[in-house]
């Protein structure tokens, strides 16, 4: 009997002071708030800062009224975010005017794209890239009491695309909408680099089928995450950014 209280006695002991030491890397985190788009628009030279500003476009789906949507960036912001515009800076969001011809599940798209179209005038997308392994993602959306909601794609590095719901808009004025990212949807894997982010495909806005769509404005503002950007360190971790292997190569000695 006392063998066996001895032998659970050290088995415990072990187990705690091993594993601290064994999970530490995955114990430890940087969580940070990251801001990935603003809204404010291009430059004065047109260019979009592709760190915090990306350029968008905005599609309705089947029944939009002909020459709908309308969209652009304008100056307006959620007060609780800026009761004035910061020094020099300028605070924009971006706002649309739509309308469809009948009610149903009517839906606008807000997808990022490449800052020049292709060769036949077209957008191309452009998914914007999430820092770290990201464990929350809001965003301020203007609703003017509508019944409608918000969904957001967000794609794997398998190329799955997850959908997320956001919210309901049927409020006045701005809200802010955050949704948590299930564990279920991929940031890692075994191998290095371990870390495989996620991209922002889009957003989508949903109407209610029993709700009117003859006319209404939305704004959208300041996209952010809350993220852990910790990477544990190794040697020859530079092995594991593309840009530094790309380098690399280029300038290795070829072999026989």
């Amino acid at each position: 009997m006392k063998r066996g209280v001895l032998l659970a006695f050290f088995l415990v002991t072990s187990f705690v002071l091993i594993a601290p030491t064994a999970f530490a890397d995955r114990q430890t985190e940087n969580l940070q708030s990251r801001i990935i788009e603003r809204f404010d628009g291009p430059e004065d030279d047109g260019q979009y800062d592709y760190r915090q500003n990306h350029r968008w476009i905005v599609r309705g789906s089947k029944f939009v009224t002909e020459g709908f949507p309308t969209y652009a960036w304008v100056d307006t912001w959620p007060q609780a975010l800026y009761r004035v515009a910061p020094g020099d800076v300028q605070l924009r969001s971006i706002g649309v005017q739509a309308s469809f011809d009948r009610m149903g599940y009517n839906f606008l798209e807000f997808i990022p794209v490449e800052d020049e179209d292709d060769e036949n005038g077209e957008p191309v997308a452009k998914g914007i890239p999430i820092p770290g392994r990201v464990q929350n993602i809001d965003f301020w959306v203007w609703g003017s009491n509508h019944n409608y909601y918000m969904d957001i794609h967000l794609m794997d590095h398998r190329g799955i695309v997850h959908v997320l719901r956001m919210g309901n808009i049927n409020y006045r004025g701005w809200q802010n909408l955050k949704v948590n990212i299930p564990t279920y949807i991929p940031q890692d894997v075994v191998w290095v680099p371990q870390r495989q982010g996620l991209e922002l495909v889009k957003i989508v806005m949903w109407t209610q089928p029993t709700e009117r769509v003859a006319g209404f404005y939305i704004y959208i503002d300041e996209i952010k995450v809350f993220t852990d950007v910790f990477e544990a360190p190794f040697d020859g971790e530079g092995l594991a950014i593309p840009e530094e292997i790309e380098n690399l190569w280029s300038n290795a000695l070829e072999g026989n």
